[in-house]
């Protein structure tokens, strides 16, 4: 059996799909297995041992000049390397018109969300076949039964994210993993509230690594790390670098951001904080220690993330 995935971004929902492939793996050991993701997301499924190809697209960045012929031309490159090859099924598990455009492209029985289950019921109308899946499940269950019911198993088990990075110490003592940036403001975590959790850690002889990507995140990751002994505010990494740093951490804590559910994939202690998203829908989730505070417009206090912190910095692999 040949079998694509469809789940192009975002980091987090990416994350969330990983469990998929081990399903499939579990229920059809010699199927090959390929997956179509965003190009600067390429490294996450390439961790998972179950792959065949991971096919990188670009549709963010040819969205910034949509009449280049460049973009032509990688566009047209891209479906024909996708049309040579014939699948016994494509499941796009992402539900939204782009990922369905790209499934339309591919060869073979396209599978899909149900209109009333995708998250753009537009996106319905270009599968041979579509499925009834809770919208008010967790993502991760969401895309597990969506491919359960496409490929004909029953689920079974606790998600599996199949996934291991080499762990890459920076300090030669404990460290903590503060991942303080996330895409939008309102599930930002106060400033005062990271440097009392950084102050904390410290006493407790843990480290605090704040990872950062953009300009304005390095900023806020400096001024976070000036204010926390011995914080190291780090320079941009890749996804990869990233997950090597992350599989070396004694806990992390972050708001809601795609890293955050990298670590408990990765199989670290994680303590996620929401202040505005539910977790009950997009939580971490995970076999491994995991614990998510806070609601929408609810952030979580010191005190509360303090509490939950102490068990998890417990914890040993």
């Amino acid at each position: 059996m040949r079998i694509l995935l469809i789940k192009t971004s975002s980091l987090g929902d990416v994350v969330h799909n990983l469990p998929v492939v081990t399903d499939l793996r579990r229920n059809y050991p010699e199927a090959r297995i390929d997956w179509i993701v965003e190009e600067a997301f390429v490294d996450i499924p390439r961790l998972h041992p179950g792959l065949g190809r991971v096919i990188p697209v670009a549709l963010r960045r040819w969205r910034q000049s949509p009449f280049s012929s460049v973009t032509w031309h990688e566009i047209r490159a891209f479906r024909a390397a996708l049309r040579a090859e014939i699948y016994d099924l494509v499941i796009d598990t992402q539900g939204l018109l782009k990922s369905a455009l790209i499934a339309r492209m591919a060869r073979g029985k396209r599978c899909g969300y149900a209109a009333g289950s995708a998250r753009e019921p537009l996106a319905a109308h270009f599968y041979d076949a579509t499925f009834s899946v809770p919208k008010n499940l967790h993502a991760v269950l969401r895309n597990r039964q969506l491919a359960a019911l496409a490929a004909g198993y029953t689920l079974d088990g606790a998600p599996d994210y199949g996934i291991a990075a080499s762990s890459a110490p920076t300090f030669n003592k404990p460290n903590a993993i503060l991942l303080t940036a996330t895409s939008r403001d309102d599930k930002l975590w106060p400033e005062e509230r990271w440097i009392a959790l950084g102050r904390a850690l410290h006493e407790q002889g843990i480290a605090c690594l704040l990872p950062a990507g953009s300009a304005s995140e390095r900023k806020r990751a400096e001024q976070l790390a000036l204010a926390i002994p011995d914080a190291i505010a780090v320079a941009p990494l890749g996804l990869k670098d990233l997950a090597e740093m992350i599989a070396a951490a004694r806990i992390v804590v972050g708001v809601d951001t795609g890293l955050v559910h990298l670590a408990a994939a990765l199989g670290r202690p994680t303590l996620a904080l929401f202040c505005a998203s539910d977790p009950a829908l997009t939580g971490v989730l995970a076999s491994t220690p995991t614990v998510n505070l806070g609601a929408r417009g609810q952030p979580p206090s010191v005190d509360a993330v303090l509490a939950a912190a102490i068990p998890l910095l417990r914890w040993h692999a």
